[in-house]
């Protein structure tokens, strides 16, 4: 430091002589502190440089009112202690650590040698903008030779939960920069076609559970089929149905004295209620006549020793989706756990319901519900839209499916029993009532054999155990 100069108590301009240009720096004393804020002026003239240090040691002074960081720390530093207060949230269960593994994959990997070591300050709209042009230059994809669109928003995903991290950390003022991720596709909805729904739990209904080599099996593989049946009638995130127990269940009716079921779930840091039909019911009472864990705070979905399903039957379900040859959408896309919620938005769509309603149902918003599943609307909901128009007939007269096709044991559109069906019920000596065709997606009246000597001796439960 040379011809340093004091503009007042605790705030000095002075140049360099380790640098060869003239400009002047200033150095602001931190009150109650051991420490000094060094800051480029970037000016050789002295009046200008006293200007910009006042400037500057305002902008400090108001940093420390309001609670913010003086010293900026670069992006690496804050994506640490980003990833370190996930791992924290992982082995607490608030997370999967499969989860965190990959945001530290996503920092260590790409953010970081992006980013490189800009202060967290820094970093904006051209940066955020820029990232997925500068990633298809220069990346591959998981076993692929192109980096696949959905694999750099998880990226992004990554590195905006990072910045909202610093703006909770008071590092960032707000996040206003990193909304949209351009150049990139949405991500699709993998759902499942009415008919591939019914080929899906017929196959696991009639095959897949049956055929299980051992006792062990046979239980995952039940609680899988029971669980695929509850997510497809519910919407539930996975997390949701992870933090469900059940306690989180209840029976109630309506003022007509209809009776349904609620749920209180929890994920995503939110808590909602939402509403299932009787037949979720029934489903529930499958899966607590197995379950070896039906305390009040025991999880619903569980491993076979009562603990927590955290993966909820990945490899069950990708075992299945692979035997059925299911586990590829029309569009190539590979499906997941998450195909499931989708598949009841888009039924519920189908069925007319309204998107205000669908979206307090899952827990999202009606903006998300149209941008993901607008394609759903206009053609499954002709009636609707036609209605009282010239050329439009009777809705009697419609013959629109509705979702109880996806029951492959379920009456036909006009409450009559299929006569394959009904035949094949008469000789096994279970006939059961019509019924009208239900907006619900439902499972046959067949159910799964679990090869436990439990379930052969267990009796049917009234669903208002629950």
């Amino acid at each position: 430091m040379v011809d340093t100069t004091e503009v007042r108590p605790g705030l000095v301009i002075f140049r360099r002589t380790d640098v060869k240009h003239g400009n002047w720096y200033c150095r602001i004393k931190i009150p109650e502190k051991d420490a000094y804020k060094f800051i480029s002026l970037k000016t050789a003239l002295e009046a200008e440089a006293r200007e910009r240090a006042r400037d500057a040691a305002i902008r400090v002074e108001v940093k420390l009112e309001l609670g913010y960081p003086v010293f900026d720390k670069s992006f690496s530093e804050v994506a640490a202690e980003f990833s370190a207060f996930q791992k924290e949230r992982a082995e607490a269960g608030h997370i999967t650590l499969s989860r965190w593994r990959s945001i530290e994959s996503h920092i260590k990997s790409q953010l970081n040698p992006y980013m490189g070591a800009r202060q967290i300050t820094l970093i904006g709209e051209a940066l955020w903008k820029a990232y997925p042009i500068a990633r298809k230059r220069t990346g591959k994809g998981n076993g692929r030779e192109v980096v696949s669109d959905a694999t750099i928003r998880g990226e992004m995903t990554t590195f905006r939960a990072i910045m909202s991290y610093a703006v909770e950390k008071k590092l960032i003022a707000n996040l206003s920069a990193f909304k949209a991720t351009p150049g990139l596709k949405k991500v699709s909805r993998e759902e499942f076609t009415p008919s591939e729904y019914r080929k899906l739990h017929t196959f696991a209904r009639t095959k897949w559970v049956k055929k299980a080599l051992n006792t062990h099996v046979g239980w995952y593989r039940s609680m899988t089929y029971w669980f695929i049946l509850v997510m497809t009638n519910t919407g539930m995130r996975p997390p949701e149905a992870r933090n469900l127990r059940w306690r989180d269940v209840a029976i109630r009716s309506d003022k007509k004295g209809r009776r349904f079921v609620t749920m209180n779930v929890r994920g995503k840091g939110k808590f909602r209620t939402l509403v299932a039909s009787m037949k979720v019911a029934r489903y529930l009472d499958e899966i607590r006549e197995i379950s070896p864990a039906v305390g009040p705070d025991d999880p619903v979905f569980c491993t076979h020793d009562g603990r927590v399903a955290v993966s909820l039957y990945n490899s069950p379900i990708t075992h299945l989706l692979e035997k059925s040859e299911l586990l590829f959408s029309a569009t190539g896309s590979r499906r997941s756990t998450y195909c499931f919620r989708h598949t009841y938005a888009t039924f519920r769509l189908t069925e007319g319901v309204d998107s205000l309603f669908l979206a307090k149902q899952m827990g999202t918003s009606v903006k998300m519900i149209e941008d993901h599943y607008g394609h759903v609307s206009p053609d499954k909901n002709a009636e609707r839209i036609l209605q009282g128009l010239p050329g439009w007939g009777a809705a009697s007269d419609a013959a629109v499916a509705t979702f109880a096709e996806v029951d492959d044991a379920s009456p036909t559109q006009d409450g009559a029993s299929a006569k394959p069906e009904r035949k094949r019920r008469e000789t096994a000596g279970r006939v059961r009532p019509q019924r009208q065709a239900s907006a619900e997606i439902t499972a046959s009246s067949a159910r799964p054999e679990a090869s436990s000597p439990r379930r052969a001796k267990r009796k049917r439960k009234s669903p208002s155990a629950l």
